[in-house]
């Protein structure tokens, strides 16, 4: 839930966790890696409200997680780099994160070898939406913590009707045998636009 936590819509530069920088809030994310420490699931899915290296505006100010700043995580920031990076110390094994807000549909790969932030390890963001409302996009990607666009699929012209077809949902499907997850993004039709298979971690 990053809607009933958060902190002020601000510049979002702030070089220490607040409360003006609280996104998740310190209680959620206790409860977050608390969880994710204790699963014995195969794939640990973060369903989040907002997608975390888009820029999301909001005047001067950001919406979302990012700042349009490519350098070491501040402001909101900091609450995610702490996730990640206790995600990585914790040894939490295959985290995907699927997120939303922006007005139209994204594979992300983040990785630290292209992050200005570089305690965590690689994962995937699967962004979707809307389901039934004018669409938007590209937005631009923020650097803090790598991320690469993949796939992306959004209208000529902002703010384009609904039936112009860039309404997006996605769909996962994991593999009882092999334990393998898979994305779907499609379309208003249900057409698949992109998909991707993630294997999951194995050990040595």
């Amino acid at each position: 839930d990053m809607r009933s936590y958060r902190g002020p819509n601000t510049h979002n530069l702030q070089a220490e966790q607040g409360t003006d920088t609280a996104f998740l809030g310190r209680e959620q994310l206790r409860w977050l890696k608390r969880e994710l420490r204790a699963s014995r699931a195969t794939w640990k899915v973060i369903a989040a409200d907002m997608p975390i290296g888009l820029h999301v505006p909001d005047g001067p100010r950001w919406e979302a997680i990012a700042n349009g700043n490519d350098g070491e995580a501040l402001g909101r920031e900091l609450e995610i780099a702490d996730l990640l990076t206790f995600i990585q110390r914790a040894r939490v094994r295959n985290t995907v994160w699927l997120t939303a807000d922006v007005h139209y549909c994204a594979a992300h790969h983040y990785h630290p070898n292209r992050a200005a932030y570089q305690r965590f390890e690689p994962f995937w963001e699967f962004v979707a939406g809307p389901l039934n409302a004018g669409s938007f996009g590209p937005n631009p990607l923020d650097g803090t913590f790598g991320p690469e666009v993949v796939f992306q699929k959004a209208p000529a012209t902002a703010n384009s009707s609904p039936r112009a077809g860039f309404q997006f949902f996605g769909e996962v499907e994991i593999d009882a045998q092999s334990g393998a997850l898979g994305v779907s993004l499609r379309d208003i039709d249900g057409t698949v636009v992109y998909s991707q298979t993630l294997e999951p971690w194995q050990p040595a």
